[in-house]
């Protein structure tokens, strides 16, 4: 079994979906050490030609990992060398996409990568709306919200919001569940009347109690009981208002915030090139 492997996404754009591809897979053989570099941007045989050089000596003939999702069939076919294990993420599939919707693909370098204003400037607004209604700011304005966020302090609430608004453009606020609420297992108007865009995240003890202990050591909010105590609380208001729930111990924030947007109903949008 390897014990390292150098890997290398290379791209005739940004190679930040070979990345994003081949990091998906990677992370499946964690005894593995992977040295990983992104070489974007190849548009000529030239380049390829350099780009392969590179990878050959820096690797030593150690067989490297090549994500390639490079569009024109002369450049990949530089790559497929006999040297590298080669990964052509589009090639193959783009073939039989075409045969099954019976017309040709664009096979544009980067496109999925590429924002019109419309969308940037939604995602402006959403950032925006984001920071203006973090940690229970603002409440007022939470029909406006597309999803709201709710539980204990240090809950994954900000990170998961700010992930919604900055990846997905989805207006996003969250809201604490402080002593007032927990203890009166009442939430806000605001809250409940929007109860449809609502989602609780949890998570476990041991893990919120060492969130908490990195910032107030030792202090009564960071002990294990406390952590315990609130988190029962809020799962009996979650179960009270019938909110769905979302438990973000051992998820990433992207894995958190996609079962949101699952949990929530959210409008769905047909894409295609205007």
């Amino acid at each position: 079994m390897w014990t390292s492997k150098d890997v290398y996404y290379v791209s005739g754009s940004t190679a930040l979906l070979a990345e994003d591809m081949g990091q998906a897979l990677l992370c499946q053989f964690q005894e593995i050490n992977f040295h990983e570099e992104k070489i974007p941007f190849i548009k000529t045989k030239e380049d390829a030609h350099r780009a392969l050089e590179h990878i050959l000596e820096q690797s030593g003939g150690r067989r490297p990992l090549v994500f390639c999702t490079i569009m024109h069939n002369h450049l990949r076919k530089i790559f497929d060398s006999p040297e590298v294990e080669f990964f052509d993420i589009f090639g193959n599939v783009l073939d039989r996409m075409e045969l099954i919707l019976e017309t040709k693909a664009l096979r544009v370098a980067g496109y999925s990568r590429v924002i019109d204003d419309m969308t940037l400037a939604k995602r402006v607004e959403a950032i925006h709306f984001s920071i203006e209604h973090d940690d229970g700011t603002r409440i007022r304005e939470y029909d406006e919200a597309e999803v709201i966020l709710v539980g204990v302090s240090r809950s994954g609430k900000t990170p998961v919001s700010v992930y919604l608004a900055s990846h997905m453009g989805i207006k996003s606020a969250n809201f604490p569940l402080t002593s007032e609420h927990l203890d009166s297992y009442e939430l806000p108007p605001e809250i409940v009347h929007n109860k449809k865009k609502v989602v609780g995240l949890t998570t476990s003890p041991q893990l919120l109690h060492r969130i908490r202990e990195q910032r107030y050591s030792g202090s009564t909010y960071a002990r294990i009981s406390t952590c315990a105590h609130e988190l029962n609380q809020a799962q009996a208001i979650f179960m009270k208002y019938a909110i769905p729930i979302i438990n973000t111990d051992g998820r990433s924030i992207e894995e958190t915030a996609v079962q949101v947007t699952q949990l929530v109903e959210m409008p769905r949008h047909s894409w295609r090139k205007k």
